[in-house]
């Protein structure tokens, strides 16, 4: 028996298998303690990642220096407190310091760097530690993209060099977020959040989402190599946000690496501990037997110990949205106003703002997002292109005659509007270097197209993420002043709605909690008509609060600083789908051209009939016929039947809102109640 009370091994005559001796373990009568630890390391006490990463710097300098005191640190010390923080952030919960990590390839053993391990912590070997506690995990810290697609090309199926140089890459068996699957932890941080029926947030409790973490974190340690990225979210400075995405797969790395905002050389040097890290561990499942869990997936996000595990999808888009959904909860707390919008300037400075649906969201939970078999990838762009139509979101705020500040997620706070992201998401249907040439021009080497369909010989694509500053006429830093215009997109399926109307402020309101657009049926499942889809603020299916608080700061804002509502339908005219046509997009740039110039503001108005809304008598450049869709329609009858069927749709949804008061007081509760339709 050892002196210090530790276990010691001896050896009997008893024989164990294959005829070894057996060994037997013995312990000090003083130790009461029957059980026997996995784990020789002091056991851990810390409660949050911020406390890991507090055991690991006890005998160093702070994470994060000051930049004064940034000549001190020798290039080695920097380079060892980088590799501490991420070592911290792949700490096992059960013992004090994280996995032994280098940076560096292994594939190129010359490049293998002299590095100890990522813990002051004197570490020795036992007979009772895990296996990844004996080895290095090897770092692929911030690579470009260049270094990112050989290891996509090298290592992972699936991944080509298209004809413009951007990388094509699969996500496996699910290719589209799995909301059902996604899970809030519910505890004392949580008690604001919107829980309940409606609400995309389903909960689960600590204990199982620590069980997921501990999965996702000793899959990701026992792999030869990770991918770290460190980047940053808004580029509001005073609000911005520091991230960390641990991932298994270079085009995950890559796609991050577009879609958040890259620091600088500098910025990396004192990036320190993370706000917020990412286990991204898609490739490995979760436990089916784990309770809360529905599937052999599951995305759990954790607000009080700032983690996000995903396990059993490869989507990359759970990343971004992921994310997206953290800067819901985040910025409200600030009074900060987080937007699921497209955003530009004109040379003036005047900033709008473009609300819409994006092409994967189908319903208010986002329920029906294209989640398709890979052996059925062969038919996703026909899936898209017949039953979800995209709102023109990112279409028509990338425009060449105005600064693109962003396309699809903003925050406007006292500074104006910022950018969350530092890429863009473009669906690529149909394009074509006449009417989109900014987007085609930067489906280019950098750019990630994931799921898509190319031509085996030309390999030619149809969608892509890539970084802002593709676009020549992106506005960096990605700012503005606060915004003069507020579009609200629709594509509306039934024709009933005007290709443009005027909305005073409480109509603003109904319709961004409404987040209304259509889908369209394909004639394999048998169905020909539009389906109705309403999803709170244009994005629920990211929301963390109640949609009526975001209403509210929204109208405030709106209110403070003159900015004007507009209700855009980029969808169906002279009848509903199968039966009209859609609006031509050359129409609905010269309506957003006249919203932007201020135009509309002094055209003549008329009222419709039941949502009682303003449409202009005339815009330039545009069919005057078509600007009241009651014009349009051949059979009078058929119209009227519609456009009452949308309206009591709306009326339906909206019946989820009643009893919640938007604002200070009820005023304005009484007239958002009053700017729905009327029949």
């Amino acid at each position: 028996m050892a002196a210090n009370g530790e276990f010691s091994f001896r050896s009997s005559g008893v024989k164990g298998r294959n005829n070894l001796p057996k060994i037997h373990t013995d312990k000090k009568a003083s130790d009461e303690s029957d059980i026997c630890h996995d784990d020789s390391a002091t056991p851990v006490k810390a409660q949050t990642l911020d406390e890991l990463h507090s055991l690991q710097k006890k005998k160093s300098a702070p994470t994060t220096p000051i930049q004064a005191a940034l000549g001190e640190f020798a290039e080695e010390d920097r380079h060892k407190q980088q590799m501490q923080s991420i070592s911290a952030s792949l700490a096992s919960l059960t013992r004090e310091t994280g996995p032994k990590v280098v940076k560096g390839d292994p594939a190129r053993a010359a490049e293998t760097p002299r590095v100890a391990p990522a813990s002051h912590h004197h570490f020795e070997p036992t007979l009772d530690i895990s296996d990844s506690g004996l080895k290095f995990t090897h770092i692929l810290y911030n690579l470009s993209p260049a270094e990112l697609y050989e290891q996509a090309i090298k290592y992972e199926k699936g991944s080509f060099i298209t004809a413009s140089g951007a990388l094509a890459t699969l996500s496996g068996a699910k290719t589209g977020r799995s909301p059902r699957d996604k899970r809030v932890v519910k505890d004392e941080t949580t008690d604001d959040l919107w829980w309940g029926k409606g609400s995309p947030n389903i909960e689960m409790d600590e204990h199982t989402f620590l069980v997921n973490r501990e999965r996702a974190v000793d899959y990701l340690c026992s792999l030869e190599k990770v991918y770290v990225n460190d980047q940053f979210l808004n580029w509001d400075p005073e609000h911005r946000i520091k991230v960390r995405i641990v991932s298994a797969r270079a085009y995950h790395s890559l796609f991050m690496h577009n879609m958040c905002i890259r620091p600088t050389p500098e910025e990396l040097e004192s990036f320190g501990t993370p706000d917020f890290t990412i286990y991204n561990a898609g490739q490995f499942p979760c436990n089916r037997y784990t309770h809360y869990m529905t599937s052999s997936t599951s995305i759990d996000v954790n607000l009080a110990r700032k983690e996000m595990v995903i396990l059993g999808t490869q989507y990359a888009g759970e990343m971004k949205k992921g994310l997206f959904s953290l800067m819901h909860y985040l910025m409200p707390k600030r009074g900060v106003l987080s937007l699921h919008s497209g955003c530009n300037m004109g040379k003036d400075g005047d900033v709008a703002l473009f609300f819409g649906l994006s092409g994967n969201i189908s319903s208010n939970l986002s329920v029906y997002d294209v989640s398709i078999s890979i052996k059925a990838r062969i038919i996703l762009c026909v899936c898209v292109c017949v039953f979800v139509v995209g709102t023109g979101k990112t279409t028509l705020s990338t425009d060449h005659n105005r600064y693109l500040i962003g396309d699809d997620e903003h925050c406007w706070s006292d500074n104006g509007v910022s950018n969350i992201e530092g890429g863009c998401y473009a669906k690529c249907i149909d394009l074509s270097r006449e009417k989109e040439p900014d987007i085609w021009n930067a489906i280019k080497f950098g750019a990630v197209l994931e799921n898509v369909v190319f031509d085996e010989h030309t390999r030619e694509n149809t969608r892509a993420a890539y970084p802002i500053e593709f676009i020549p006429n992106a506005k960096i830093p990605c700012v503005g002043p606060h915004p003069k215009n507020v579009i609200l997109l629709a594509c509306d399926a039934f024709g009933v709605l005007p290709p443009v109307s005027k909305l005073n402020l409480a109509q603003t309101m109904y319709h961004f909690i409404s987040g209304y657009t259509a889908l369209v049926a394909g004639t394999e499942d048998g169905i020909k008509e539009p389906t109705a889809t309403f999803s709170a603020c244009f994005g629920a299916a990211f929301i963390m609060l109640h949609p009526t608080k975001y209403a509210a700061v929204l109208a405030d804002k709106m209110q403070k600083h003159g900015a004007t509502g507009w209700l855009v339908n980029t969808g169906w005219s002279g009848g509903s789908y199968g039966s009209g046509s859609r609006i031509k997009l050359a129409y609905t740039r010269k309506i957003i051209d006249a919203i932007h110039s201020g135009e509309l503001l002094k055209a003549n108005y008329v009222k419709t009939d039941v949502f009682g809304l303003e449409i202009p008598t005339e815009i330039e450049g545009v069919p005057a016929e078509i600007l009241d869709p009651a014009n349009t329609w051949g059979n009078k009858e058929a119209h009227k039947e519609t456009l009452l069927k949308l309206a009591g749709l709306f009326k339906k949804n909206f019946e989820g809102f009643l009893n919640y008061k938007i604002g200070t007081d009820s005023k304005l509760t009484d007239e958002i109640l009053a700017a729905g339709p009327n029949f």
